[in-house]
């Protein structure tokens, strides 16, 4: 279904509906955002027996033959609506089966429209071996004289990453430095400018791409520090202090800063490192295997990383209520 959504696969609603009886496919299938294929009256919401519900809570009528397809985030960010699906997710506590209202976004840049290749990660250095290793579920393939690529049959496209790397030995010199991404026709070989490289393939393989640089990193960079990452780690914590009614934690930046009642404190929504203000840094050891599943996260694969982080941000909005000596010892 992941790969329906990047691929654009169209489905008839009577087929969909179908996938909703079978036990297998009926829970990843249930909790999908879908879109009708009329770029004119597009409906979006989740797919009913009675029609597309919407994130308002309407029922958009549809006939069971036609056609949509899952909704990527390019077009809830079109829409204008991506902060309301992400808000009643957590409201009705709905899980995906993967990451779809809470996907990363990467859109073209400004400065990079009129080129032939985006520089958007040049510079960072990466493990050849690595990078092919996180890649390779993600339907790139490393080939020697090109490097790594992807292929988009259906539209004719390659993407590539170019790199001064061998993919194919481990390398005892210096660790490559990521040069480019560059996308080009399938049959002519031609180099597409990024401007007409359609937009969701460009947000997936950029978002691959961060991938690789956060996970295979040369410097041993953590996997969740990622610009995209933090990002929707900002949207899950902004949803889940609504619902908790706190009010003094505010978001700046990679920081949610954090006004208690005995000091006040940063969380890097990135790496979870505490700070206490006019204090130095607040060693706070996260228990994974006891407070797994205590956090609601939109997603099925839990990210341990994001629990941690919102588990120290209401620790801290209420730190009279902390407990722990070494933690108190530390504040005072």
């Amino acid at each position: 279904m992941e790969r329906a959504m990047e691929d654009r696969t169209s489905f008839e609603v009577w087929e969909f509906l179908e996938l909703f009886r079978n036990p297998v496919a009926g829970p990843i299938t249930q909790p999908l955002v879908v879109k009708t294929i009329d770029e004119k009256n597009a409906k979006m919401g989740f797919l009913t027996a009675d029609g597309i519900r919407d994130v308002d809570g309407q029922l958009l009528p549809v006939k069971p033959e036609e056609q949509i397809c899952i909704v990527h985030p390019f077009d809830l960010y079109e829409s204008g609506h991506w902060h309301e699906y992400q808000k009643l997710l957590f409201e009705k506590q709905m899980k995906q089966p993967f990451k779809q209202v809470f996907r990363e976004l990467y859109v073209k840049l400004d400065e990079e429209l009129e080129k032939e290749e985006s520089k958007l990660f040049a510079g960072n250095q990466i493990q050849p071996q690595k990078t092919v290793g996180a890649l390779r579920n993600r339907r790139w393939v490393a080939d020697y004289e090109d490097g790594l690529q992807k292929i988009y049959y259906k539209e004719n496209i390659i993407a590539s990453i170019y790199a001064m790397a061998d993919w194919f030995s481990p390398s005892d010199v210096e660790a490559p430095t990521l040069e480019y991404v560059v996308f080009s026709d399938r049959k002519t070989g031609e180099l597409i400018k990024i401007k007409d490289v359609p937009d969701i393939i460009y947000s997936e393989v950029m978002r691959d791409v961060d991938l690789a640089v956060s996970v295979a990193h040369a410097g041993g960079v953590d996997p969740e520090i990622s610009h995209s990452t933090i990002e929707m780690r900002r949207a899950i914590v902004e949803c889940n202090l609504s619902l908790f009614q706190t009010k003094n934690v505010r978001l700046e930046g990679n920081h949610a800063i954090i006004d208690g009642k005995l000091g006040q404190y940063t969380v890097h929504l990135g790496s979870g490192v505490v700070h206490q203000l006019g204090n130095a840094m607040l060693f706070v050891l996260p228990v994974h295997s006891q407070s797994r599943g205590r956090i609601f996260l939109p997603f099925v694969d839990d990210d341990p990383k994001t629990a941690e982080i919102m588990s120290k941000i209401l620790l801290f909005a209420e730190d009279t209520k902390i407990k722990d000596p070494k933690i108190l010892n530390q504040i005072q």
